[in-house]
């Protein structure tokens, strides 16, 4: 990535590999397989798509997400697909999404931790809200980011450009690229990928442990 903001259209296929955290970026409109080893990572954008996995055969609509171990097939509708190679993370289905975050964020912006870490520090997917007016203050990430504009509008400017967000646009963030996000009379909603993560369960701090209590 030699830009801070790279966008992109969903398109079939693959669109974009990263290194640092070895990552590949894929679009589906037409039907896709995948079988590389590691995890997928995946949202459906728009229409009715088809999974098919280890796990089984699943009907995803618009609005759902997912994360795959070990390769898949989907088709039909169009979605975002990221499939992080060295992670071996747990099946997952989730969604509708919200219209908001749970969680509170810099400058009045909400996120919901949609998929959390397994152990801290592996990959996350994460959905973005930007209430309208909403002018953030500038900011780095320590990792790229991986995203896709789901509704509104709105900008992202960078120390050289601005750059205008509207629903579908994918992109990714440079890591340590400064860059922040604004909106005007419509709020945003974005799906965001982290490939690692500081918080989650760790060996000696997960709820079963913590909530086991021995010699009383």
């Amino acid at each position: 990535m030699s830009r801070v903001f790279d966008s992109f259209a969903i398109r079939s296929g693959l669109i974009q590999q990263l290194t640092t955290f070895p990552t590949d970026v894929y679009g589906w409109s037409d039907p896709l397989e995948c079988q590389a080893p590691g995890t997928y990572f995946g949202y459906v954008f728009d229409g009715r798509s088809r999974l098919k996995c280890e796990s089984g055969e699943f009907e995803l609509r618009t609005g759902m997400y997912f994360a795959v171990p070990n390769g898949l097939q989907i088709s039909g509708g169009t979605g975002l697909l990221i499939h992080a190679q060295h992670h071996h993370g747990f099946f997952h289905l989730g969604g509708p999404i919200e219209l908001t975050g749970r969680l509170r964020y810099i400058d009045g912006c909400t996120d919901s931790l949609l998929i959390p870490p397994i152990i801290m520090g592996d990959p996350c997917l994460n959905l973005l809200h930007l209430p309208a007016g909403t002018r953030q203050t500038p900011h780095t990430h320590p990792s790229f980011r991986i995203g896709l504009i789901l509704s509104g509008e709105g900008e992202c400017v960078t120390p050289t450009e601005r750059i205008a967000l509207k629903p579908g646009l994918a992109f990714t963030i440079a890591e340590e690229g400064r860059h922040c996000f604004h909106t005007s009379d419509q709020s945003l909603l974005v799906l965001a990928y982290h490939p690692d993560s500081d918080c989650g369960p760790t060996h000696e701090n997960h709820p079963m442990i913590n909530r086991t209590i021995i010699g009383q």
